[in-house]
Parts: structure tokens; C-alpha cells; sequence
């Protein structure tokens, strides 16, 4: 009786659910591909502000860490991305929080995320002229057989 509880008690701590989350090592904001450093104490002037490039689409999961497009994992859905005039946003991009604009720094690029490759201009219009290849390929057998 005692092996059948200690086993119990065993296999029911085997099966719990554990209770995960990631922590994030700094805000960051995924644009076009590239991951960018959010450095919260370099603020960026009014006039250095350019135009809206995009803002934040997606969260990454708090599970996983995997997000796909333009994310953020501090900043809510919604959230505009800025050029800074002078710089390239290939080395840094400007986030607005609050009543003020803060620097986000180019760190490396993002991982692929098959969400990517599939809602890509490209590839959808690959996947359309092949169905369109296939249709008149059909028809035109079909023609063939009746003649």
C-alpha cells in the first residue's frame, strides 16, 4: 500500500504543469527582419523624428520567444517605428513612448518564422501564377482529349 502511494504521489508530481516564462534580456522591436535594442535612456529630439516606417503587429509568444513579422516584446500592438533623420535604419530606428521618442539600435537580424516566407508579397504571387499555370494547363489537355 505504501509502494502505491509513493508511486502516486511520484507520477503526480511527474504530470503537474509547470509554470514557465520567458524574461526578456531588453525591450526590443523586430521591423522588416532585423532586431532592434530598445536603449530606453538615449532619447531622441523632436527634430530628428522622420517619417512612420511600421509599427508593432505581433507579441512573441511568452512561452516560446517566437514571433513572426513586426514584433515587440515591450511595446503594445500598434506601436509606431520612426526614422531618424541622418541615420540609416539599417543601424538604428526611433520608437515613440510617451510624449517622447527613444533609440533603438540595430542588433542582429531576426530568426526565419514560416509566417514570414507565406505572407510574403513573393511567395504568394508565386503560389497564384502557378494556380493559374495549373488551370490552363488543364484546360488545355482537356481541349486536347475532346479533339
Amino acid at each position: 500500500m505504501k509502494r502505491i502511494t509513493l508511486l502516486s504521489f511520484l507520477l503526480l508530481l511527474m504530470i503537474s504543469p509547470s509554470v514557465q516564462a520567458l524574461s526578456w534580456a531588453y525591450p526590443s522591436v523586430v521591423w522588416k527582419g532585423n532586431v532592434y535594442e530598445v536603449k530606453k535612456e538615449e532619447l531622441i529630439e523632436d527634430n530628428k523624428i522622420g517619417k512612420i516606417i511600421g509599427e508593432v503587429k505581433t507579441k512573441p509568444n511568452n512561452m516560446t520567444g517566437n514571433y513572426c513579422g513586426n514584433a515587440s516584446n515591450y511595446y503594445p500592438k500598434g506601436a509606431h517605428y520612426y526614422e531618424i533623420k541622418g541615420t540609416s535604419t539599417s543601424i538604428a530606428i526611433a520608437v515613440k513612448e510617451d510624449r517622447h521618442w527613444v533609440k533603438a539600435v540595430f542588433v542582429h537580424k531576426a530568426p526565419f518564422h514560416i509566417m514570414n516566407g507565406i505572407t510574403n508579397f513573393y511567395f504568394i504571387l508565386a503560389v497564384v501564377l502557378f494556380v493559374i499555370g495549373v488551370i490552363l494547363f488543364r484546360i488545355k489537355m482537356s481541349k486536347e482529349c475532346i479533339h
